[in-house]
């Protein structure tokens, strides 16, 4: 079964990542890498692995630059293995995959996440199992807020071994990039209906209890106050992305309020 699968990365300045996730990917004939323009050493660290083939597309969406990845880059294995440059295969999910067989009519196969911080593996996370593993043409990459959904189209199952999800960028990095995605899902949330939403961001649309929402959930219901500094500060990431998005749509109620008593 490893033979028949692609792993496939999207990159833009993952050198604090790349190389641990290319690390436990030897076993694969050929890694496709999309970079986006990086401008630190992730090209550079990708070009020491003979597997990992690299390919330039200027970023624009998620879920286009997916779309040309899998489809525009000369992939001819069955099987893709849709991956973040801080996703981690290790040797358990390596030889579950191995043993598959999967039937004609399996289109996908859908993995669990262990979060990390640091290395640190926490016991839960909002983080949830996504169709990671799926068979070329089966699936179809759409835009979801700041991100992309992968709609298969058939049978999915499960595997039982989990992604190591462990992203070392910088704190400053991972708040600039909030603030671009939660403006990105302020958009979302305000152009859907009430109804078309599911119940979690029918919270966060109320601007006010999503944060509170989101640490009684972390630290209560998953249980991440006992994992100590590493489960609070991947609470605070998550009540910060929600205090975030809160803003941007507390800042476009007060531009609708000065545009609507502009004078015309």
């Amino acid at each position: 079964m490893l033979a028949e699968i692609t792993p496939v990365i999207l990159t833009y300045n993952e050198a604090a990542n790349i190389g641990r996730s290319l690390e436990r990917l030897t076993w694969a004939r050929q890694v496709v890498i999309v970079d986006s323009g990086s401008t630190d050493e992730t090209l550079s660290i990708a070009g020491r692995y003979a597997n990992v083939r690299t390919v330039y597309r200027p970023f624009d969406t998620h879920a286009r630059q997916w779309r040309f990845a899998v489809e525009e880059t000369g992939i001819g294995s069955d099987w893709i293995l849709r991956l973040d440059a801080d996703y981690l295969v290790e040797p358990a999910l390596r030889d579950e995959v191995a043993g598959l067989a999967p039937a004609a009519a399996t289109a996908a196969y859908e993995i669990a996440f262990t979060y990390c911080i640091d290395g640190r593996p926490l016991r839960a996370s909002l983080y949830p199992a996504l169709p990671v593993l799926f068979r070329r043409g089966r699936g179809l990459f759409e835009q979801d807020g700041h991100t992309e959904k992968l709609r298969i189209d058939g049978p999915v199952e499960r595997i039982k071994s989990h992604l190591l999800h462990d992203d070392r960028k910088s704190l400053e990095r991972w708040l600039q990039s909030q603030s671009r995605y939660q403006a990105q899902e302020a958009e979302k949330l305000l152009t859907r209906s009430w109804s078309a939403l599911a119940w979690p961001d029918r919270i966060r649309r109320t601007r006010l209890l999503g944060p509170l929402a989101v640490a009684i959930h972390c630290l209560l219901v998953k249980g991440l106050i006992f994992d100590g500094s590493a489960g609070l500060l991947y609470t605070a990431q998550r009540v910060t992305a929600d205090l975030i998005l809160s803003m941007h749509l507390l800042r476009r109620d007060l531009d609708r309020l000065v545009s609507a008593k502009a004078p015309r």
